[in-house]
């Protein structure tokens, strides 16, 4: 098993949602990705939930930024022709609090036991270990803990 799989509110349903992308303005009141890969149930979003906003470090970006509410979330047609594709959507985000402690690749790292059952094994796997922009859906567990860096 995978870290985070398993794990959620319902059957396949993950807690909450993170997506790590480039972010012109990581204290913008509203973001919006258009096009976004997804794996790990990430293409389960859907207005309502919960997503906790990374800016990418490979583009710049400082990891943890913004937790936010989705206020619209549609998946993005399938380009004819290419037999594999990743699922890709679309997203509004409504921020309602940012970030107050840094956590991105350099605190993760040391989280590469894949077993352990740790919120920060689960966010390393699913972010970093293959490094691409991405919506994932993270545990209730992985959610509880990007919660504690808000207050």
């Amino acid at each position: 098993m995978r870290p985070g799989e398993g794990r959620g509110d319902g059957p396949g349903r993950a807690g909450a949602f993170a997506i790590k992308v480039a972010i012109a303005d990581p204290r913008a009141a509203t973001f919006v990705f258009d096009h976004q890969k997804t794996m790990y149930g990430g293409k389960r979003i859907a207005a309502g939930d919960r997503i906790f906003v990374f800016a990418s470090e490979n583009e710049g970006g400082a990891g943890l930024v913004a937790m936010g509410t989705v206020t619209s979330a549609s998946a993005s047609a399938r380009k004819p022709g290419i037999e594999r594709q990743t699922p890709r959507v679309s997203i509004r985000v409504e921020r309602t609090a940012l970030a107050t402690r840094r956590l991105g690749r350099a605190e993760l790292k040391p989280f590469s036991h894949w077993d352990d059952g740790r919120p920060e094994t689960e966010l390393n796997f699913k972010f970093y270990r293959q490094a691409t922009n991405k919506i994932v859906g993270i545990s209730a567990a992985a959610a509880a803990f990007l919660e504690r860096f808000f207050t």
